[in-house]
C-alpha cells in the first residue's frame, strides 16, 4: 500500500500499513458483537419489556471504532476509503434503526425479530474489508484472469 499523505504522522507510520486488516478484524467484532447485542435485546425484552432495552455498549463501541477507523483509512486511501465509508455509516444507520424497531416490537409485545437489515449491511462490511485486507491472497489468480 502506498500512502498518500502523512496526515497523522506517527499514527500513519504505526497504524498505516495495516489499517486494512484492523478494519477487518473490527468489522468482524462488530458482526460478533450484534449477535450478543441481540441476544442481550432479547433477553431484557423478555424480563423488563421495552422500557428496560438498551443499546449494547459493545456494539456501539466496535460502530465507533469502524467509523473513525474507515475515516482515517479515508485520508490513506481515498477509494477504497470512501466506498468503505458508505458502506459503515449506512451499517450504522441501519443499526439506530433496527434498535427502534426493536423497541417497537417489545411495546407491542410481538417476538423480537433479528436486526436482518444491519445484518446485511454489517456483512457487506465484513467482506469489503475481506476484500482489501486479503486480496493478495486472490491476487495471483485475478492477474492471471484479468
Amino acid at each position: 500500500m502506498v500512502l498518500a499523505a502523512s496526515l497523522f504522522g506517527p499514527i500513519d507510520t504505526i497504524i498505516g500499513p495495516q489499517i486494512e486488516h484492523v478494519l477487518f478484524v473490527l468489522a468482524l467484532a462488530n458482526v460478533v458483537t450484534r449477535a450478543v447485542a441481540h441476544r442481550t435485546t432479547v433477553h431484557q425484552a423478555e424480563t423488563g419489556g421495552a422500557e428496560a432495552i438498551e443499546r449494547h455498549s459493545a456494539l456501539i463501541a466496535t460502530n465507533v471504532l469502524l467509523v473513525l477507523g474507515v475515516f482515517y483509512y479515508t485520508t490513506l486511501q481515498y477509494h477504497a476509503g470512501i466506498v468503505i465509508s458508505t458502506l459503515v455509516l449506512g451499517m450504522v444507520l441501519t443499526d439506530f434503526f433496527e434498535f427502534e424497531a426493536r423497541k417497537v416490537e417489545a411495546r407491542q409485545e410481538t417476538p423480537i425479530e433479528r436486526p436482518k437489515g444491519a445484518m446485511v449491511a454489517s456483512l457487506l462490511v465484513v467482506l469489503y474489508a475481506g476484500y482489501l485486507s486479503i486480496f493478495f491472497l486472490v491476487r495471483p489468480f485475478w492477474t492471471q484472469i484479468v
